[in-house]
């Protein structure tokens, strides 16, 4: 049965999907961010989550439910307090980048709607690591900072070099640990030129061992790509797990077209339901090369309960997702939940 979340959405959509994908995309975090008590509140009310006994730890973090949202939808954690009411166990802001920068031109976000997918060149445009430390400050001043842990996602300025990556990201780290849960390193964005190279083993060790030592403690993920062969991936893997990583998230977006996205010739990321098969064969080469020692969160095309619960039973500790809700609406995650099996998805993540 719809909640009433889904049937706020079934009117709201057609209006957000005249404007440009972006300008709706500003438009829903302004409103969420203007009145963020209120709106975390019916929420609450509207979405009807249901209920569940928490999985458990995360890489030490207690989550509320195995559904976290992905980086990417809140990049300057505008709406902190309003996500964990649609049941987002965990949430991860960001990208962030030590200093603000406008990313690529516009038009740079475009809707699939036939194909329930998105195309982004963003290029990690965001407020930069002042505005965001201070943004989380007055949200905890507030009193409304969220009750499930968050994360922020860090990536270096897009005029810095590789060779000094590491000082971006060890910014990040340094300004944000007392502030946030977890760290995950974005390594794997196409729309930064260059900085898919920092997946390569020795750059990638270097990388995650500064970023480990600067994160005050707390845990530090790893985001791969699905464009990475599985070797290569799991060669990545192996390199997280040495350095000190405490989980992968698998994966991002791709620069690859798989199934007919009506848009071949936009560059950028493609994020939403046609990347599932990719998505799902690299997150099983994760798994594989984790092998249980640290935990692998699973990302891309997860739009439904049978999804998620396929991840888990795989032996993901938790899923994520962003782009689906695009297209199903915020009430996706209530139904996620209420769709999973509750003896598999405790087994799943005791794993």
């Amino acid at each position: 049965m719809p909640s009433p979340l889904d049937l706020a959405w079934k009117l709201a959509r057609p209006a957000l999907f005249r404007m440009d994908a972006e300008d709706a995309h500003r438009f829903t975090l302004h409103k969420l961010a203007g009145r963020p008590r209120l709106m975390r509140d019916t929420l609450s009310t509207l979405a009807s989550v249901p209920q569940r006994s928490p999985p458990p730890p995360l890489a030490g973090l207690r989550i509320r439910s195995p559904i976290g949202l992905a980086a990417g939808l809140d990049k300057d954690a505008e709406a902190l307090p309003v996500w964990p009411a649609l049941g987002f166990g965990f949430v991860e802001v960001g990208t962030v980048t030590p200093r603000p920068q406008v990313g690529n031109p516009r038009p740079r976000l475009f809707r699939l709607p036939r194909e329930a997918a998105l195309i982004n060149r963003m290029g990690f445009n965001n407020g930069g690591l002042d505005a965001m430390r201070a943004r989380m400050g007055a949200v905890r001043d507030a009193d409304l900072w969220p009750t499930v842990p968050v994360g922020a996602n860090i990536g270096k300025n897009k005029d810095t070099p590789n060779d000094r990556a590491e000082d971006d990201y060890t910014a990040c780290a340094s300004a944000l640990h007392p502030l946030v849960d977890y760290f995950t390193v974005n390594v794997s964005s196409p729309n930064t030129p260059g900085l898919r190279a920092l997946q390569a083993p020795d750059r990638l060790g270097r990388l995650l061992t500064a970023v480990i030592d600067s994160a005050g403690g707390r845990p530090v993920f790893l985001k791969l790509a699905p464009d990475l062969e599985p070797a290569a991936l799991q060669e990545a893997v192996h390199v997280a797990i040495d350095s000190g990583c405490a989980g992968i998230i698998a994966a991002n977006t791709t620069i690859t077209r798989p199934g007919d996205t009506g848009r071949l010739g936009e560059g950028g990321g493609l994020s939403g339901a046609p990347i599932w098969e990719l998505s799902r064969s690299r997150i099983h080469a994760a798994l594989a090369a984790a092998d249980g020692r640290v935990p692998v969160v699973g990302v891309g095309g997860v739009d439904s309960a049978e999804r998620a619960q396929q991840l888990l039973d795989a032996g993901c500790a938790a899923v994520q997702l962003y782009s689906a809700m695009i297209f199903h609406g915020p009430g996706l995650v209530g139904r996620i939940l209420r769709g999973l099996r509750k003896p598999a998805l405790l087994e799943a993540n005791a794993r």
